[in-house]
């Protein structure tokens, strides 16, 4: 019986400044999600999700609306590729999950 191992791919991550294991595949179509998958590590994506999660519930966002995804695709060009990305202004953890809340 033949036994298969996974390769698994590395990446120099642009947001975590050292060499992880990529993604599997790009997150999303086109150019951007190309860019993603050549320069960003599973872990830094993983820190993205979370992040996003952060952002959409502080915000309300409803990623039906056209302005809602181009809001979240800046935060996440901003977190992966620029200064970080820091907390939405007005976001303080709750006590027990670290969910946010609106001030």
């Amino acid at each position: 019986m033949a036994r298969y191992q996974k390769m698994v791919w590395m990446v120099q991550c642009a947001k975590l400044n050292r060499e992880l294991p990529a993604l599997d595949r790009p997150p999303f179509p086109g150019e951007l999600g190309e860019r993603v998958f050549e320069n960003i590590s599973k872990d830094a994506w993983a820190q993205w999700k979370d992040h996003s999660v952060l952002l959409i519930n502080h915000y309300g966002l409803n990623l039906a609306d056209p302005e809602a995804q181009q809001f979240l695709t800046a935060q996440m060009e901003e977190f992966l590729f620029g200064n970080g990305g820091g907390m939405p202004e007005g976001w303080s953890p709750q006590q027990g999950k670290g969910t946010p809340q609106k001030k």
